[in-house]
């Protein structure tokens, strides 16, 4: 069984794995829609950037909106250097409604370009391989 501890700062509900498990995997933070949509715009591109720049995947339920999306590559390309390659996008599309205006994804997952490599994608599957080298 596993033990969760909370550290200093986190909310309720959240918490982090202690022991060899933790430092040896990569780390994954699913963030729910509510805590997506109560973020402006830049504010939730800077969270998404900072947690994949520490080597994080970063899974957004409720995902960006296409603009969004190229707003976060811009970003991106902007601080690409030597340690930090990249990133690593992929969603699914957000079902077909009669006026979409501003069309998000369903779900997003971004990570790191070196860790994260998408290899089959489709309406309702992600197939990804994640690296830990």
């Amino acid at each position: 069984m596993k033990k969760w501890q909370r550290s200093s700062g986190e909310e309720e509900g959240e918490g982090k794995v202690k022991g060899s498990e933790a430092s040896t995997g990569i780390e994954m933070n699913v963030v729910s829609r509510d805590k997506v949509e109560s973020m402006g715009s830049m504010e939730k591109l800077r969270f998404i950037l900072d947690g994949v720049k520490s080597g994080n995947i970063v899974v957004l339920e409720g995902g960006l909106t296409a603009e969004e999306q190229m707003k976060l590559i811009e970003l991106t390309m902007l601080e690409v250097d030597e340690s930090f390659t990249g990133i690593e996008i992929s969603g699914y599309p957000a079902k077909r409604g009669l006026l979409n205006l501003r069309r998000k994804t369903r779900l997003t997952i971004i990570g790191p370009a070196a860790k994260m490599k998408t290899i089959r994608k489709d309406k309702d599957l992600i197939s990804a391989i994640i690296s830990t080298t």
